[in-house]
């Protein structure tokens, strides 16, 4: 059985084909290769390529990809299709003509077992969101069923976040939290008084 990596564990390295919309060719991906590129790594896994509600995330997705992307991180959307079945759905779907990342393939769940998202009655992966840091550590997580769609420009909200805490470990980033705003300094001094630290 397949150990699930937690938030603040790192990840163990995974490989995946993957179909690349930019240059309309197959290619493989390997979390080895991101984290010699100092790059962050954001898994987006979502149950099925054909299916109804994941067009929508992943054209919102789309959407925020240039920002992500700007952040120093890449994106990879993934479910357990084949990377065959990932170039006919991005030629077929009109929701799709804007995505630019890789679409990765893990037919065999593999991947989707690390993260805790394969579902083993259906052989799908639930919608779930992952954001790992260039030294290779998972920061950020979020798992949905399959009904509930998620929100892109909360995980460019988050990613703005994890950059900044990378560069300010000693700081925290409070709720709703954008660059610019006040973060704060865990220390005894504010213990009760963290609407004090705020102003």
């Amino acid at each position: 059985m397949v150990e699930v990596v937690r938030v603040g564990q790192k990840v163990p390295n995974f490989e995946m084909e993957i179909y690349d919309p930019k240059t309309g060719s197959f290619g493989k991906v390997s979390l080895e290769d991101y984290i010699k590129e100092r790059k962050w790594l954001i898994l987006f896994f979502y149950p099925a390529d054909f299916t109804f509600v994941c067009p929508t995330e992943l054209a919102d997705l789309a959407d925020y990809y240039d920002e992500l992307t700007e952040l120093g991180a890449e994106v990879i959307s993934v479910s357990t299709d084949t990377k065959f079945v990932h170039l006919a759905w991005h030629q077929t779907e009109k929701l799709l003509e804007k995505v630019k990342y890789p679409m990765g393939a893990d037919p065999t769940g593999a991947v989707s077992k690390i993260f805790g998202v394969y579902d083993e009655n259906t052989g799908l992966a639930l919608r779930g969101t992952f954001i790992i840091n260039p030294e290779g550590v998972l920061v950020g997580s979020e798992v949905n069923f399959y009904n509930v769609g998620r929100n892109a420009e909360e995980l460019v909200r988050k990613m703005k976040a994890n950059v900044y805490l990378m560069s300010h470990p000693d700081e925290a980033c409070p709720a709703k939290w954008e660059p610019g705003k006040k973060t704060l300094k865990p220390s005894e001094k504010i213990v009760g008084k963290v609407h004090e630290a705020l102003k």
